[in-house]
């Protein structure tokens, strides 16, 4: 347990953070999904939801969730499952 002020704060600073990223990782996966559902199913928002995908990703590398090229490979197959 922590003993001073600062290592309680940066405690519970680290726990809302960690939530943060727990949150964005999960809401971009889950349009990941989506859009591979879509795409593979031919609906006709395959597109927006590609996009949507593609934004999470780009959001989540800016943030330093992923790494950059992981997103990009993550991109790259999405798009080309798309065509």
């Amino acid at each position: 347990m922590a003993n001073s002020k600062q290592a309680i704060k940066r405690i519970r600073q680290n726990e809302a953070v960690s939530a943060q990223n727990t949150m964005q990782k999960s809401a971009m996966r889950t349009a990941m999904k989506k859009a591979e559902a879509a795409i593979a199913n031919n609906d006709e928002n395959a597109q927006e939801l590609l996009k949507d995908a593609i934004q999470k990703l780009d959001k989540a590398a800016n943030k330093g969730l992923i790494h950059k090229n992981t997103v990009a490979r993550q991109k790259s197959r999405l798009t080309k499952k798309a065509q």
